[in-house]
């Protein structure tokens, strides 16, 4: 009887689990069982293992081989498991050192010929295994890169299975393999200096409205017949956004690495992400799913960054209800037969869409063809609870002939920085890091003893044009209106301009 022992991180959303790769090789008739709650990916690993290991020029033990995963108890998915099965296997029959493979942690996939494949996931994964201790890390050439992006941690990249074979004492010729890269197709990442504000023409108002959101972080609705900039001034804002910090651009990165979406090319990513899915897209594309373990959607791939919904009505109602969860929690709970994944999703939220389903309700509405139950239906699908959650509302008219172009982008970010550093002064010592964060509670009570700042809010409330949660979204645009405008606190103006910037028509 003989058993190897190495490490293996298995993924729960972006949570990284160690796992601990015993094989146990019993005199007994030759044959090879996987326990542990492994899914149909990894249960296939064995023939890739077997297949890997004499493609190498390494004897398969003939006995009988009992690979356990544990915790037996955390399901287990995807192929990351391969080159953990085949060294605990190599180590029980004392081909490599079993002593030296204990305390490291291998991942990646094996091909047939024992060629080492890159799999997603590595920088979170990685991640994990250096928080628990466990810095020494053996992935895939395809992977180290990525793997190495993360402090602390002694990162080996190897082709094949050979070489890591040779590093641990076996006896095997290692061939000279060319790195495998991943198959799947990597998103350019979007050149946002060409993206310039100055390019939007007129639109005072809506370009208001934009650096208000992104000094707050608040969510914004843009309504307005064709060609007025409403996709422009969206497409815009993640240039107005600061760049991520050190721990949101793990967390950005992390998201895009488990979704398959990142280029370690260019390291970190270090600006907003921005995310435009189709009107199309199913609530799977946009909040995560797939089978077995659900990956991440458009919703997870803009945290930190801008989720815009263009011609948001033509959304499927299932999509936009959706996103309830993460505007209001800052994350998406994904629940599965196999498992419960969590992804974070604290993105800005953007929603675009026409007066009408033609398009050319504008002013009186003289040229439009659509009937009252058409305009009724096309609005409907933005409920009252969603568009509760969004702070900023503004309309957008056809832009003037003699209207000349505004502010660029770098103006308007250095105003947006300053906000920002004010908020973060504000916040620190809390989880909080923007306005839109903050419950309206904690604003109330630094607002002091008078009322009169409230009165109009009060008004409203007893109204019905304004619900309790709108009050504290409310608060929020007032405390980054006076952010902009250097104050320590919100005045009745800056209440009073946040109220009209909430409901649509009343000017901002």
């Amino acid at each position: 009887m003989a058993l190897g022992r190495t490490l293996a991180v298995g993924l729960v959303g972006l949570s990284g689990h160690v796992v601990e790769v015993e094989a146990h090789l019993a005199a007994s008739l030759p044959a090879f069982t996987l326990v542990g709650l492994p899914d149909a990916a990894l249960a296939e690993s064995r023939d890739r293992v077997r297949a890997a290991v004499s493609s190498s020029g390494l004897a398969w033990p003939n006995r009988r081989v009992t690979v356990n995963l544990s915790p037996a108890s955390l399901p287990k998915s995807g192929t990351g498991f391969d080159l953990g099965v085949a060294v605990a296997i190599l180590a029980g029959a004392e081909i490599i050192d079993p002593v030296r493979t204990a305390g490291v942690v291998h991942l990646g996939e094996l091909g047939l010929d024992g060629r080492l494949r890159p799999v997603r996931g590595i920088l979170p994964a990685v991640a994990a295994a250096v928080a628990a201790g466990l810095p020494r890390v053996v992935v895939p050439a395809g992977n180290a890169e990525e793997a190495a992006l993360v402090p602390g941690a002694e990162v080996r990249g190897a082709a094949c299975l050979a070489e890591v074979a040779g590093w641990y004492g076996a006896d095997v010729a290692i061939p000279d393999e060319v790195p495998v890269v991943l198959v799947e197709p990597v998103a350019e990442r979007p050149q946002e200096q060409s993206l310039d504000l100055a390019d939007v023409v007129g639109q005072v108002e809506a370009r208001g409205c934009l650096e208000v959101a992104a000094a707050g972080g608040h969510h914004l609705l843009m309504v307005g017949p064709p060609g007025t900039g409403k996709t422009m001034l969206a497409a815009r804002l993640p240039g107005l956004l600061p760049d991520l910090s050190e721990q949101e651009a793990v967390e950005v990165t992390a998201v895009h690495s488990v979704a398959g979406a990142f280029d370690p090319g260019g390291g970190l990513l270090r600006r907003p992400p921005f995310e435009d899915p189709h009107h199309t897209a199913t609530p799977a594309s946009v909040v995560g799913g797939g089978s077995g373990m659900p990956r991440p959607g458009s919703a997870s791939r803009a945290h930190r960054g801008v989720l815009f919904l263009d011609e948001a009505p033509e959304f499927s109602t299932a999509v936009l209800q959706t996103l309830r969860q993460p505007l209001e929690h800052g994350e998406l709970v994904l629940h599965r037969a196999n498992g419960t994944a969590r992804y974070p999703a604290r993105f800005q939220l953007v929603l675009a869409a026409n007066p009408c389903p033609c398009g050319r309700a504008v002013g009186k509405g003289l040229d439009c063809s659509c009937r009252v139950e058409q305009r009724r239906r096309y609005f409907g699908k933005l409920s009252g609870p969603l568009l509760d959650r969004v702070d900023l509302q503004v309309e957008l008219g056809p832009a003037r002939a003699d209207a000349v172009a505004g502010e660029s982008s770098a103006t308007v970010a250095a105003r947006v920085r300053a906000a920002r550093d004010a908020q973060a002064a504000r916040l620190a010592g809390t989880p909080w890091r923007t306005n839109a964060e903050v419950p309206g509670g904690w604003l109330r009570e630094r607002l002091g003893a008078d009322r009169s700042l409230m009165s109009g809010l009060d008004r409203a409330v007893d109204r019905g044009t304004l619900s309790l949660r709108g009050v504290d979204r409310v608060l929020r645009v007032a405390w980054t209106l006076a952010d902009l405008a250097g104050r320590d606190a919100p005045n009745p103006s800056d209440v009073g301009h946040a109220l009209a910037l909430r409901t649509r028509g009343q000017g901002a």
